[in-house]
């Protein structure tokens, strides 16, 4: 059903089973699957591919311009997964040319009130970002990661799956995979052990998670600690993804227990 007063393109791909309503805005470039429920006032405009059963509150403005100095109209994408919901007054860009002409978005993500997401970002799925948390440029936030409110991501950062962000934090270094991170400029907090459990990981693969932890950041010298790290460690699954989010290509820093 789309309500009267809305105003959409004859070229958009709307699909029937999609609810658009009142006062909302869709621009020709626009796609949007099954079973949307797309509220009033809504603005989704750009090269914009929206998937399954995806909710969109009033205000939300989706497929923006990116707000990047050298931005100059070239046609860039934002794709949208299923399932998601997305809160009022949240803003969502498309990708600019320099950054690979695309943002992204998974599946079954909550986007609270008032959250931004800028340009060339890569989201995952299952992931929760809060009432006014800012997520610059280039960031990668993976699966299952929460972002607590009114925090600042800054651009090229990289959050590993299942990490856990305190709100109002100021994350300017990469948060590797199941930690917890706080602070003004970030820094490391542990491990998401209540995260884990809540994901039925094991006790055991959960405790030898902790140790290696413990082993990484013994000291400030993060590489003399990975390469005295015990063989045993690396056979965790857990230690695994922590040691390959370390080890990646990288543009921020490594948050550390020593980042304050």
């Amino acid at each position: 059903m789309i309500h009267k007063t809305a105003i959409i393109d004859p070229k958009a791909k709307i699909s029937i089973s999609a609810n658009i309503g009142p006062y909302t805005i869709i621009g020709p470039n626009v796609e949007i699957g099954d079973d949307a429920l797309i509220q009033s006032h809504v603005n989704i405009n750009g090269h914009t591919i929206i998937g399954k059963n995806n909710k969109i509150y009033a205000f939300a403005s989706i497929g923006s311009d990116p707000q990047d100095m050298k931005y100059n109209n070239e046609k860039t994408k934002l794709i949208i997964g299923d399932n998601n919901t997305i809160r009022e007054h949240v803003t969502i860009n498309t990708g600019t040319a320099q950054g690979g002409g695309l943002t992204t978005m998974g599946n079954n993500n909550l986007i609270m009130i008032s959250a931004h997401i800028a340009h060339d970002c890569i989201i995952g799925s299952n992931i929760v970002i809060a009432n006014n948390a800012a997520i610059a440029g280039h960031a990668e936030i993976s699966d299952h990661v929460v972002i607590g409110g009114n925090c600042g991501v800054q651009q090229f950062t990289r959050i590993g799956k299942m990490a856990m962000i305190g709100g109002m934090t100021g994350v300017s270094r990469d948060v590797i995979p199941y930690g917890l991170s706080t602070g003004n400029r970030n820094y490391l907090n542990g491990i998401n052990i209540v995260g884990l459990r809540r994901g039925k990981v094991s006790n055991k693969v959960i405790i030898g998670l902790t140790d290696a932890y413990k082993e990484i950041f013994r000291t400030e010298n993060l590489n003399e600690n990975l390469n005295k790290l015990n063989g045993d460690f690396k056979d965790n699954s857990l230690v695994k993804d922590v040691l390959e989010f370390i080890n990646k290509d990288k543009k921020k820093p490594i948050c550390t227990p020593f980042s304050k």
